[in-house]
């Protein structure tokens, strides 16, 4: 077998502190505690918010705010300096990823600071950066 990958690497330490995050995780986010949720179709309310939800990462510039706000949070010029885009483009994928709940923002003074709404943004990145790695 030959050695993983910086990528490989990096992916494998996501996901193990996203794991570590979801110890007893009150919503169910292990197969066991989720299995219920796949025994019968979604309505299609529900199912048409799920999609919407993934679309929400269907934007490399989303992805990479959402990877820079990952452990600490931020304002738009510092977004903007981290994935090397204009503080408008910044502004109009923060939008998106606040509608999908994704991010959440909180005034400093006259600053607005971004961060990950919860663990499970964290979490489905990680999973996401698993999926493309195997």
């Amino acid at each position: 077998m030959s050695e993983p990958t910086a990528l490989e690497r990096e992916a494998d330490a996501i996901v193990e502190g996203a794991r570590a995050s979801l110890v007893d995780c009150p919503c169910g986010c292990n197969r066991d505690a989720t299995a219920p949720l796949f025994e019968e179709m979604p309505n299609e309310e529900l199912l048409f918010d799920v999609a919407d939800l993934f679309k929400a990462f269907s934007d490399t510039t989303r992805i990479k705010i959402l990877f820079a706000l990952m452990g600490r949070n931020l304002s738009v010029n510092e977004i903007a300096e981290a994935v090397s885009c204009s503080q408008s483009a910044v502004s109009h994928q923060l939008r998106t990823l606040k509608q999908a709940r994704l991010v959440r923002a909180e005034r400093s003074g006259k600053n607005v600071i971004y961060a990950l709404s919860d663990d499970h943004v964290y979490t489905m990145l990680a999973q996401g950066m698993t999926h493309v790695c195997e």
